[in-house]
């Protein structure tokens, strides 16, 4: 960010703090104006936009923010203004589109999706599915993958979209989904662009990690094979996860979200969201495997190029592997991914053409999920088996 960004962005803070949002609205877009980079509408200058599947509704819909589809627009959607967006920002997070209801989870006969509670400093819900052929494996640890749902979402929905518990079953996995209540973030969203809650032994990092000693306590959880990934702002609070405690989670995934210290405050993270963000340097990284859609108006892909080089920078002497390949759903992508002397991927990238701010691969019955695009849940689980905490 350059010094004159830097200050108008510092004094649009202190506006949105003091509530003249119209202020600090016109500020950031005179900050942003000349944004007609490659990927970007110029129509949608000061707009942040994406596109999602709703519950239980394979149509796409717009955010919450922009009113809903009429005769007189057609196929054309309104956008969020930037004083809403900058409002919702400061009320917690990114853009959303409402509240979404979750129909009832199938369970396989002897599988659990318990109800549980972390006590800390803070309270944290989370619920924790433990598939049914653990009973034939009573006594030898599991993986546990910590899964971070995005804004509005719940556990149940995130679980519903990303269909990873089905993939518990098959390969044998604890999955914990915790939860983020309204009253630490009006929207829901993991609160990913404020500094008390990006380091080790406070904030949300901690209350999750508490949730993981929970597990690794009073479950067959394996401790060397912990993972955490997510959606949106849940994909950036597993990025600080990982930066956080390297010696908890064997690796990371990362889906539309952001770097670690990608921001610091409302400004910092529409700019992240808008224009990409380098994040912090960090002594210890953890393997991460990233997804970004390329049509993704919400975050910036180029947040996800910095994902996977904040887990590149401590690490040397990989061979880089570049592939292009379609889902069966028609999306074209390319995957890079850097892998160490026994071919273990030590970072992916999977860049999705055409696909917008939602989980690939995802469950139609979910929320905010992209049912054409490679499976995210399948890959991220191959890359996070590749991988035990040293």
């Amino acid at each position: 960010m350059n010094t004159n960004l830097s200050r108008g962005m510092s004094r649009a803070t202190e506006l949105t703090r003091a509530g003249r949002l119209d202020e600090a609205t016109a500020l950031i877009r005179s900050l942003l104006q000349p944004s007609s980079e490659p990927g970007h509408d110029s129509e949608g200058s000061g707009v942040i936009e994406g596109t999602f599947t709703r519950l239980g509704n394979t149509a796409p819909e717009a955010p919450a923010a922009t009113a809903p589809r009429t005769a007189a627009t057609g196929n054309r959607t309104h956008r969020t203004g930037l004083r809403e967006t900058i409002r919702r920002i400061a009320a917690g997070g990114m853009p959303s589109r409402g509240e979404v209801t979750a129909r009832p989870l199938h369970l396989p006969h002897g599988a659990r999706f318990l109800s549980l509670a972390h006590h800390g400093a803070g309270r944290r819900d989370y619920r924790l599915y433990i598939p049914a052929n653990s009973t034939g494996e009573r006594g030898q640890p599991m993986p546990l993958i910590v899964m971070l749902h995005g804004c509005t979402q719940s556990p149940e929905d995130f679980a519903i979209g990303t269909g990873m518990n089905a993939l518990a079953e098959e390969y044998g996995c604890l999955i914990a989904w915790p939860a983020q209540p309204q009253g630490a973030n009006a929207q829901k969203c993991w609160n990913w662009f404020r500094p008390e809650d990006q380091g080790n032994g406070r904030g949300e990092p901690a209350l999750i990690a508490g949730i993981v000693a929970d597990i690794l306590r009073d479950h067959p959880a394996d401790p060397e094979r912990v993972y955490v990934a997510g959606l949106s702002a849940g994909g950036a609070a597993a990025a600080i996860l990982g930066a956080a405690y390297p010696e908890l989670f064997a690796a990371v995934g990362v889906h539309s979200g952001l770097p670690a210290g990608g921001a610091r405050d409302v400004p910092s993270a529409f700019a992240a969201m808008r224009g990409g963000s380098t994040g912090k340097a960090s002594a210890v990284t953890v393997p991460a495997i990233v997804f970004h859609g390329l049509a993704d108006k919400t975050v910036h892909p180029g947040n996800g190029e910095a994902v996977v080089a904040q887990a590149m920078q401590t690490r040397s002497g990989l061979n880089r592997v570049c592939v292009s390949g379609g889902s069966e759903g028609g999306r074209a992508y390319r995957q890079t991914r850097h892998e160490d002397a026994l071919g273990r991927s030590i970072t992916e990238h999977w860049e999705i053409d055409g696909a917008g701010h939602a989980w690939s691969g995802g469950q139609p019955g979910g929320s905010y999920t992209d049912p054409k695009g490679p499976d995210a849940s399948r890959e991220m689980l191959r890359f996070f088996l590749q991988h035990r905490r040293a």
